[in-house]
């Protein structure tokens, strides 16, 4: 199996103010860090090679991930300053990487798309990248690809326009020279800059793979809850708890998930509420629909503080 690059570098702003405390691949989902599940994933389709990208945050990755043992392949680690982007991250990763070609997975996303059956599409067909993707079936909130009937992205369909058109589930194979135009160490994105150069000069070079995999948005907070639970669920999950929490028989937890550390007090109520690492959530208090993490430092937009806590909406 070809070796992988997980995207995992971004500040993730969508997510914000979660992204303040961890970074995007480190955010647990049922508790387990986004990044983690990938690579679960990545290591029982055969991959054994894997390099993610970092930049924000770096620390609450690499003191989980380690050197991937635990995980079934060897994990290495492609550093960024500035941040790269998603065409710039691989063109810095490509010599430790260190084949062709090899696959890029976002490092947002959970998909149960099949690894094997998307890189035998790729090795049919002469393209420097192929793209796994789903009908988009929410077009006034994603933009979308416009793909034809021999499978060849022709081009972008933005949010909005009623256009009908695929959307990315952020895994694709990728040919290493897809990278050769990017400048080194300059920010340059794929879908949006790289991809649309690469079409208009030769039709065909970045092919769709059509599937009806599912997958898992974590773009925002509600988002993320949404898809933390429905996993949960589906793992017998009751209440999602991290490590180290301390929760009062007398407190009442719904539909609401701990990372770790947390503190619940007696008498304390949540309900779709995300309480972040090292919260004390005080006795006799009720939160429904918010964040909480510790107010250190600035606010973030839609933050205010109560007391020991920055509280924001789920959005």
């Amino acid at each position: 199996m070809l070796p992988a690059l997980v995207l995992t570098a971004g500040h993730a702003t969508r997510l914000r103010p979660l992204s303040l405390v961890r970074a995007k691949g480190a955010v647990p989902v049922a508790g387990i860090p986004i990044a983690e599940r990938i690579l679960r994933t990545l290591a029982a389709a055969g991959v054994r090679e894997a390099v993610l990208n970092l930049h924000h945050l770096p620390e609450t990755l690499t003191r989980r991930l380690g050197d991937g043992d635990a995980l079934g392949l060897r994990v290495r680690y492609s550093w960024e300053s500035p941040l790269l982007g998603s065409a710039g991250g691989p063109r810095r990763a490509r010599p430790l990487v260190g084949a062709s070609p090899f696959l890029v997975v976002n490092g947002d996303t959970l998909t149960n798309a099949d690894i094997g059956t998307l890189v035998a599409e790729h090795q049919r067909y002469d393209a420097l990248a192929t793209l796994a993707v789903v009908p988009n079936a929410e077009p006034d909130k994603y933009d979308g690809l416009a793909v034809d009937a021999a499978g060849n992205v022709t081009g972008r369909v933005l949010r909005g326009t009623g256009q009908p058109s695929y959307h990315f589930i952020g895994l694709q194979v990728v040919e290493a020279a897809t990278f050769d135009s990017v400048p080194a160490d300059t920010p340059y994105e794929s879908v949006s800059a790289l991809y649309p150069a690469l079409i208009a000069e030769r039709p065909g070079a970045i092919r769709a793979w059509r599937c009806a995999a599912e997958f898992l948005d974590i773009g925002t907070p509600a988002d993320y809850l949404d898809s933390s639970l429905l996993v949960g669920g589906r793992e017998g999950i009751g209440i999602d708890v991290g490590a180290n929490c301390e929760v009062a028989p007398s407190a009442r937890l719904h539909r609401s998930i701990l990372w770790d550390d947390v503190v619940v007090e007696a008498g304390a109520m949540l309900k779709d509420t995300i309480v972040t690492d090292g919260v004390r959530v005080p006795a006799d208090t009720s939160w429904h629909g918010v964040t909480l993490r510790r107010a250190t430092g600035t606010l973030a937009p839609g933050e205010r503080q109560i007391g020991d806590l920055a509280v924001a909406p789920l959005t």
